[in-house]
Order: structure tokens, then sequence, then C-alpha cells
């Protein structure tokens, strides 16, 4: 798609604002392999996207003259010379990032942040950035602009003011005003996926947790979690009227605000009876990391819908690595992917890609082979966000994958059937027509 364009590197003065380097061209990296972008890796930046800095962390790219990689530090002298900054995008949803911002990280100072880093430039001929990354999901519903706070906030005082008592429902208020969560928002607009935290305890340490993070290693969470189990009552609350009345409704347990739900089995089954008591409308989902199959099977059967199963990676150690379970194993994580999909759930993952893991030869092999034994329907590749160096390092990976859209292109051709997505799907929408030759897609 950006074939034959001229794509120069984007960077930052010391002061955060950012602007092309006319002397240098993009590079993006896969781990920590800096290389040019392939011209199918590479799309114009989403609308909703946002840029930010990599703090004190020099950028690289090819020299525009000589075409050699560089790693540089300072502005041209005819542009004053001063020191500068890598700079990276933050996609809107609904896209998967093809490669990292290419920087000399190991001279960062800083602990990046718990957001996912993606490379982007300047395209001379079109005059409008370009990212890399390939679009997963049509999906409207989650752009930004939908999100209006001038309209949010009587909703949520209202729903406050008529349910005092309700733990859930202030604990939401507080995910959709203060942390911006788009789905707590949903819950207030009556509209769409809306959630259902339940847990504040979780069986996995992760070390990209965005509610909680118990050593140094890591940066601080983005949000605090929820402190409390809800009742059967507070759950009900919040999730039948949403069922019964919102748009395209979905009501989904484990959410980035709690730890895991499949440690509150027991309450949610008994939640979920009552909500199909009241209503056999709308879609029940539960995101987790099923460490327990013997919950998966309640669930089923007490009426969830779907599950969306959590894995950044389908190997083992790297799942170990990464999600540093206490008291399962990954075998479990295994066996309930199974149990789902016997059961007659729509079985997702919550696939956490990164370059250079996700697109390695052995990981796309394991991956193969497990939706070949379990039929997943959907993997939903969801951006890891976190440090790019403290993962890679804590996975012990240094070579480069084989690329991204590569990885995407070999599994759906292998498995047409899958499905690729981003977002949580309602029951009339499990199976879309088209699905099995609907890719790669397009605007």
């Amino acid at each position: 798609m950006a074939a034959k364009k001229t794509i120069l590197a984007v960077v930052a003065d010391a002061q955060g604002e950012v602007f092309e380097h006319p002397d240098l061209l993009l590079a993006g990296m896969n781990g920590l392999t800096p290389r040019a972008p392939r011209a199918d890796e590479l799309i114009p930046l989403p609308e909703g996207s946002r840029l930010f800095t990599i703090p004190d962390t020099p950028p690289m790219g090819f020299d525009r003259s000589s075409r050699k990689l560089c790693t540089v530090e300072t502005l041209p002298r005819s542009w004053g010379g001063g020191r500068i900054q890598a700079v990276s995008a933050f996609m809107t949803p609904g896209y998967t990032r093809t490669l990292l911002p290419a920087a000399d990280y190991r001279r960062k100072a800083v602990q990046l942040p718990l957001w996912s880093y993606t490379a982007v430039g300047w395209c001379v001929e079109e005059e409008r950035f370009y990212v890399a990354a390939a679009k997963v999901d049509r999906n409207p519903q989650w752009r930004p602009e939908h999100y209006d706070d001038r309209k949010l906030d009587p909703l949520v005082r209202r729903s406050l003011k008529e349910h005092p008592e309700n733990r859930l429902i202030e604990q939401l208020s507080r995910c959709a005003v203060d942390y911006h969560c788009f789905a707590a928002k949903n819950l207030f607009f009556r509209r769409w996926e809306a959630p259902l935290p339940t847990s504040p305890t979780c069986n996995s340490r992760c070390l990209g947790c965005i509610s909680l993070q118990e050593a140094p290693e890591c940066c601080p969470a983005s949000q605090e979690r929820l402190t409390f189990v809800p009742t059967v009552q507070e759950l009900c609350e919040v999730a039948v009227p949403h069922l019964q009345e919102a748009e395209n409704a979905i009501v989904s347990f484990g959410q980035g605000c709690e730890g895991d739900p499949i440690l509150q089995t027991g309450v949610i089954c008994e939640a979920v009876r009552e909500m199909r008591r009241a209503t056999t409308r709308g879609t029940i989902n539960f995101n987790s990391n099923a460490s327990i199959p013997d919950a998966v099977d309640k669930l089923a059967a007490a009426g969830v819908d779907s599950i969306r199963v959590s894995l950044n990676s389908v190997q083992e150690p790297f799942y170990n690595a990464y999600y540093r379970p206490r008291g399962y194993r990954f075998a479990d994580v295994m066996e309930s992917i199974r149990r789902a999909k016997q059961a007659g759930m729509f079985t997702m993952l919550n696939y956490l890609v990164f370059p250079g893991l996700t697109d390695r030869a052995d990981e796309i092999e394991a991956l193969l082979r497990l939706l070949e034994e379990t039929g997943v329907d959907l993997i939903q590749l969801r951006n890891l966000s976190i440090d790019p160096t403290m993962y890679l390092d804590a996975m012990g990976v240094t070579d480069e994958g084989l690329g991204m859209k590569t990885m995407m292109d070999r599994v759906k051709a292998a498995v047409p059937r899958l499905q690729y997505g981003y977002f949580n799907r309602t029951r009339e929408t499990f199976h879309p027509p088209g699905f099995e030759t609907d890719w790669p897609l397009m605007d």
C-alpha cells in the first residue's frame, strides 16, 4: 500500500513538538531488530490515533542519502541542532501493529508506561502520517468520537442517584469518568458492550497488569483494582437493564479494573442464571485467563454465551514468563479452551501480540496446532501494552520474527474458518457472512 512512497521518520524535539525528519527515512523494529517496513506493513494513520514521545530515547532510521541505518540524536544544524526523541503512535482500537518504533531503547532512562508502541512516519507525497499496522476489525463503535463526556456526566449522576447502595455502579462511574473506560461509558449510554467487574483477586501476576503492580520492576498500574465482590443483586441491577434495552447488548465479566473473574465463578453463575431468568436478550461474555477448566463447564451451563481467553503466547515458557501463574498450569488453560468449544461457547483468544514474538516460526506452528485441536472461532489480535525492552528481556527473545502481516496471512490461509478481530461479538454476529474469505480487511 505504501510502495514507492517516501516515508520519513517522525521525531520530537526536547519540548515534545513532533515533526518529520528531513534526512531520515522511517525504520521500524521487529523485536529489537531494526529494519525498513514492508509495503504491506504500513497504512495511513487511523483517525482517533495519538502520537507521543518515547522520553529521552534517540530515534533510528535510514539516512536518506546513503540508505544506511543510523541512530540520530540531534536535529539538522539548519533546524537548530537540538536534541530529539523518538515518537510512537497509539492507535485507535481495531488495528494491530506490525512494527515497533525504531529507537535506541537501551539508552532510555525510564521504564515506559503500559502503552502499545507503534512505528509511525510521514508520507511526503500524500502529506499525512503512516503507521505500521493492519486493520483487523470493522466495528466502528469503539471510535473515540462516540464517547462525548459532556453527554456522559448527567447520565452517571442520574444512575448514582437511582442506585445509591450499588457499589458496582459506583465503581463503574469511576471507571467511566476518571479512567475514561469506553466499556464503562457504554453502560451509562445504555448501548453496546458494558462491563461487569467482579473479582478483586487474580491467580496470575502479569508483567503488564494494568490494575495491580506488586513489584517495582514495572511502572505503576494505570488504574485501581476493584476491592470487593459484587452481590448477585448488584450484578443484575447493572446487567439486566442493559441486556433488555441496549443496542447490540453485551455484558462482559473480566475487565481491566479487576483480577480474574474465574475466581468468582460461584457468584457469577448464580448471577447469570438470574439474568437469563429476566431476559433472553443480549450476549453474556466472559473474559478470563481460563485457568480452571471445571469453572468453564459451570459457566457454560449457567448460560454464558462466549468466552475470551487471554494469552500472550501459545508456548508454555513464554506464557509463564508473562502471566507468572499461581496455582494453575498452562495445560489448564489449553483444557479450558477445549471445554469451552465442546460446551458450545463462541470461543475467542485475547491474543496479546508483539512483533518479534507472535510472528516467530515456532509460535505460528504452535498456534496452528492449537487452532486445529480446539476449533477456536476468533482471534482478537490485541496489541500488548508494555515497555518493549522489559517484555523482550523477560521472554529471553533476541532474534527477529517473520513479520506480523506474514503471520496473519499464513494462519488465515491455513485455517480459513478462523476469524480475526479486536472486539467481542454479539450472538448475532458470531459468524457474519463471508468471514471465511474476508481477509485482509479494507476500509
